[in-house]
């Protein structure tokens, strides 16, 4: 009942009647509303469709897409516009966030007109108060997208037509930043702490907080991030999902981990389907696995003594996934483990593996002995995938979590951190996240390794890996590259891979002969391995430091002399 859950029903109803409004030509301006908007259903159905779940994929950087913007996947030897370095103003990524968040804010800014008109529109006290909570929640976050990837934009909040549009120049993200945290507290102070079990899930006053506090992260506010997660956390709401590995799985509905999630529907039609889901999935059970894990990141995980694999003597190259981190397992599957009904071994010259289901061994696909379009570096996605992405005809429908109560603690975590203000809390809030991969409580402190330094260059470092253990394929990544300024470095490397056709006379060392250096920042050197020409390159990355802020869409720079383009573009 926490979570925020919109009705898909509607949606068709409403698109159909804002297909008059021309919100595609002018995504600064909105259409005419004289016919809309006029009683309480119509604004109910306008804020659901402020839930629409193409506009919040931006929030979390689009987990589904094709092609990824950070260093945790690899897609073949294919990189994106982002990590190729030829993002544009023509690029698709850049015109559709553009236009999806300038929609969302057109819509939400039209509901608080119109609650000028509350007594005309039949509606309460009440509803005025929860509709514009929820509207303002909505434009704060869309706000939010904006101007962390593209700085300054035009603020707008109220309905403008296409002639004031065309006018518009950018307003200065200082001018903006104090805007959205005031309609972030317009929710917190609007929207209920949860529902009735009949009322329909909407956005709540955790989600309001938990947002805000990401927001304020992200843009470098870290008092107000540290009091915003405290805030949520202390709303005694939510709590960690028990199995970290459970917690991901289209099965799981509705966690109490979850604080704000759109949810998918095979019913409704807004599952995933087709090579999206067959990406994933290892070519033995029917898939690609096209879209796979990072050397990089495979590299990230801790040993089980929380040190990085260059320092832990824990750590065996030639056995990767041996004593470290749980998430590791749970996030890239391990070499000869079970998996979907197979042994997963991507060895160079594994030419059968045992079939559980048929009982007998079959021709190994997931090697590219057998099949040269097998995974490319011979890792494969285990997070949020099981059995069900081979039922339905490939179609899932896990919930999309845009934030979680994990995400909050390490934002207060980090926030705190940041201010120096280190006290027992931090520590506490890095180790309940740390100790549910182990499926231990806190307290016990001997059965995983807790972290104890007090030190901030340790925990900064600290932070930093344990973000990118918990949220691999969560879409997360990308934004703390960006405001970490790590981007320079992470996405200015290469993409690694066996060597193939793999030659014999390696076959002893076929995957990782040496073990990779790991820097203050958790990136791996694999330069090593790569001058003995022990390991392959697949891609390479071609970062370009403009990039830390988007180019506007070259569409708005035509039409309006006004707006002015960020540099480098």
């Amino acid at each position: 009942m926490k979570k925020i859950v919109f009705n898909t029903i509607i949606f068709g109803v409403f698109l159909g009647i804002l297909s008059c409004t021309n919100l595609d030509m002018v995504p600064l301006a909105q259409g005419s509303s004289e016919d809309w908007y006029s009683s309480k259903q119509e604004i109910e159905m306008a804020l659901n469709d402020g839930y629409r779940m193409d506009s919040w994929r931006w929030v979390i950087d689009n987990p589904d897409a094709d092609n990824k913007w950070d260093d945790d996947w690899v897609y073949r030897n294919n990189v994106s516009a982002i990590v190729g370095g030829s993002l544009s103003g023509q690029t698709g990524e850049v015109n559709t966030m553009w236009s999806n968040q300038y929609k969302v804010i057109a819509r939400a800014n039209l509901i608080l007109a119109k609650m000028n008109k509350a007594e005309e529109l039949g509606l309460s006290e009440v509803d005025v108060r929860r509709y514009m909570a929820e509207a303002s929640f909505i434009r704060a976050c869309s706000y939010m997208t904006l101007v962390t990837h593209f700085g300054d934009v035009p603020y707008i909040t109220t309905p403008i037509n296409i002639d004031e549009a065309f006018k518009m120049g950018r307003t200065p993200l200082a001018e903006i930043k104090p805007q959205i945290y005031d309609d972030f507290d317009v929710a917190i102070n609007g929207l209920p702490v949860t529902y009735a079990a009949s009322a329909q899930q909407r956005a709540t006053k955790g989600a309001a907080l938990a947002m805000k506090a990401r927001c304020a992260l992200y843009l470098g506010d870290y008092a107000i991030a540290a009091e915003a997660s405290k805030a949520c956390i202390d709303l005694d709401v939510y709590k960690l999902h028990v199995g970290f590995d459970d917690l991901f799985l289209p099965k799981t509905k509705n966690s109490e981990e979850s604080i704000f999630l759109i949810p998918r529907s095979m019913e409704l039609g807004d599952a995933i389907s087709g090579n999206t889901v067959r990406n994933f999935l290892t070519r033995n059970a029917g898939g690609t696995n096209a879209r796979t894990p990072s050397w990089q990141l495979l590299a990230a995980f801790l040993c089980t003594d929380g040190l990085p694999i260059d320092e832990s003597p824990l750590f065996d190259p030639h056995k990767p996934f041996e004593n470290r981190d749980p998430r590791c397992a749970m996030t890239i599957i391990p070499f000869n483990s079970v998996h979907l009904g197979f042994d997963y071994d991507p060895h160079p010259k594994a030419k059968e593996v045992m079939s559980y289901n048929l009982g007998k061994m079959v021709l190994n696909n997931d090697s590219r002995v057998n099949n040269q379009y097998a995974s490319f570096n011979a890792l494969g996605w285990k997070k949020g995938v099981d059995e069900s992405y081979m039922e339905n005809g490939y179609t899932i429908d896990p919930d999309l979590i845009i934030i979680r109560y994990a995400d909050v603690l390490l934002i207060y975590a980090e926030a705190k951190i940041e201010l120096n203000q280190i006290d027992q809390t931090v520590l506490d809030a890095i180790n309940e996240v740390r100790a549910r991969a182990y499926g231990v409580n806190k307290s016990a402190t001997t059965q995983y390794p807790a972290v104890t330094t007090s030190v901030q260059k340790e925990l900064r470092k600290t932070i930093r890996f344990e973000r990118r253990m918990e949220f691999a394929y969560e879409g997360l990544r990308y934004m703390d590259l960006i405001r970490w300024r790590l981007a320079t470095k992470a996405l200015s490397d290469k993409n690694y891979a066996p060597l193939y056709p793999y030659p014999d006379s390696k076959l002893d060392n076929w995957f990782w002969d040496k073990v990779p250096d790991i820097d203050e920042d958790g990136i791996a050197d694999f330069s090593e391995m790569e001058k003995a020409e022990n390991i392959g390159i697949i891609s390479v990355k071609g970062w370009n430091d403009r990039q830390y802020l988007w180019p506007i869409p070259s569409s708005e720079i035509i039409i309006n002399p006004n707006m002015k383009q960020n540099p480098g573009y």
